[in-house]
């Protein structure tokens, strides 16, 4: 039987708490093909400094929200919101790096993850969400289970984790 998954709001004063867990999600994702980003080889110490350099810095000006799920103490994935919009656009977010570890995959966590993510943007009062994932993952499928629409397709957006070769992205929105 599964053990049941929490859902927290990492603030900057706890953020150095989940940064070590947090970066070994990032890796372990990666290694096993997660399109966020990065590509391999791909190190823990760049692991370290996306959370560090790139992630701490708008938890501290409150652009970026957290959230961090954890089983049995562990931390199994996470999500990010990101706020920090020109002023014509303060009424919608950016949804973020939705990792879930592949050791908890298929348990409904990344579900929870968006679910709670779309509450955090209601409680900030963002109207609008958007992302973009490779398109035809497992991921788009995901969205579009939780209501997100596409937008369209842009042809060799990003670069294959693991091969040399470049893939499509679709971009999502979903109004709130």
């Amino acid at each position: 039987m599964n053990k049941p998954i929490a859902i927290c709001l990492v603030t900057a004063s706890r953020f150095d708490a989940y940064t070590e867990e947090l970066a070994d999600l990032l890796n372990a994702c990666v290694q096993e093909g997660a399109s966020i980003g990065f590509i391999i080889p791909h190190p823990v110490s760049e692991s370290l400094a996306f959370w560090c350099e790139r992630v701490r810095p708008g938890l501290l000006l409150g652009t970026r929200q957290l959230l961090v799920a954890t089983c049995d103490g562990r931390v199994t994935g996470s999500v990010q919101l990101i706020s920090d919009m020109f002023p014509n656009q303060t009424h919608r977010a950016d949804v973020s790096k939705l990792m879930v570890h592949p050791q908890f995959r298929r348990r409904g966590i990344a579900r929870a993850l968006m679910e709670e993510l779309q509450n955090l943007a209601c409680q900030h009062e963002r109207k609008l969400l958007t992302l973009d994932t490779i398109s035809g993952s497992s991921a788009e499928s995901l969205y579009l289970s939780l209501g997100f629409k596409r937008a369209g397709e842009i042809p060799n957006y990003a670069r294959h984790v693991f091969e040399n070769r470049l893939e499509p992205t679709t971009i999502m929105y979903k109004m709130l």
